[in-house]
């Protein structure tokens, strides 16, 4: 059978034509790299060097078979390299899951562009998903990371790190009473029609209900939108009003609508990197170290775990 050291042992003769001076390159005496060669020889069927007194010359047989070698030797030298930096965490293919709003506030962007940049043999592989689907597909192996916005169900194995806190704003049409103030209270917004955005979509109608119960009233949602930018143009429809989180006024300014703080204790939304909590991956295991960082730069002070819910409030 032919072996790697064979394929050594060959290319050395080939390139000094001279037995001693190739084991000596290689480390081995001259009767093992002898060995080796006539093993590779009646592995082919074929003599591969001529040898005389004075000089050794490749045959044939042996020129035509050196540029092969030469490139076998090449390709599992390659492999052997992908497969240390892959060990290493340099390359590999990471999956992540991103809910829009991840991208308005930044923190997509803040996640991946350092780490890309040192990072270029990796492939990130991203897809908008929303909360639900992309914990589910995290916990199947589908995804290793997810940019969420909990509160969310946590499967066997998953947990997830709080990487940014947002105060919560309310949309509103900018012909609407309350928008001539500097705030809203909450309890100002009772029989109001609030957008959100599709039921599935489970993040901001647990936001809505919050603002519900904080004014005293359980929220009318009238209309669905399929994301916040839909909802944000719904609003300036003037079809109703609609808790969205504060990046978004920093991204979406649409003609009819105008945002407001809501007064009193502040509402908060997160957003959250969802993965496993064994990952095996060392591409993977590295993104999530530099989530760590991320988390800590937005803060200013070390990221902690988010409490997961087993049911999504």
């Amino acid at each position: 059978m032919m072996e790697l050291r064979h394929l050594r042992a060959f290319l050395a003769v080939a390139e000094t034509l001279h037995f001693a001076r190739a084991a000596e390159r290689l480390g081995l005496s001259a009767p093992s790299l002898t060995e080796q060669v006539q093993a590779l020889e009646r592995h082919l069927g074929a003599r591969l060097f001529r040898r005389g007194q004075r000089r050794v010359a490749l045959t044939d047989a042996g020129q035509l078979f050196l540029p092969e070698a030469l490139a076998a030797l090449r390709q599992v030298e390659r492999a052997a390299q992908i497969g240390r930096q892959a060990g290493r965490g340099e390359r590999g293919i990471i999956g992540i899951g991103f809910a829009a709003s991840a991208a308005f506030a930044g923190v997509l962007a803040a996640s991946i562009g350092d780490w890309r940049r040192a990072h270029p043999e990796v492939s990130l592989r991203l897809q908008e998903m929303e909360t639900v689907p992309q914990v589910e597909a995290v916990a199947e192996g589908a995804l290793d990371v997810g940019f969420i916005r909990p509160p969310f169900a946590a499967p066997p194995g998953v947990t997830a790190l709080r990487l940014l806190r947002e105060r919560l704003l309310i949309a509103l049409p900018a012909l609407h009473p309350l928008a001539a103030g500097a705030e809203v209270a909450p309890a100002a917004l009772a029989g109001e029609d609030f957008i959100t955005p599709d039921p599935e979509k489970a993040g901001f109608h647990h936001f809505t209900r919050q603002l519900g119960q904080q004014g005293g009233f359980v929220p009318r949602i009238a209309h669905g939108g399929r994301d916040l930018v839909a909802v944000a143009s719904l609003v300036g429809l003037g079809l109703g009003v609609a808790v969205v989180p504060e990046s978004l006024r920093d991204c979406v300014r649409l003609p009819g609508m105008v945002y407001r703080p809501l007064a009193g204790e502040p509402l908060l939304a997160e957003i959250a990197a969802a993965y496993r909590r064994n990952e095996a991956a060392p591409a993977a295991r590295d993104f999530i170290r530099q989530l760590r960082h991320v988390a800590a730069t937005m803060h200013g002070v070390a990221p902690q775990p988010i409490e997961t819910r087993t049911t999504l409030a």
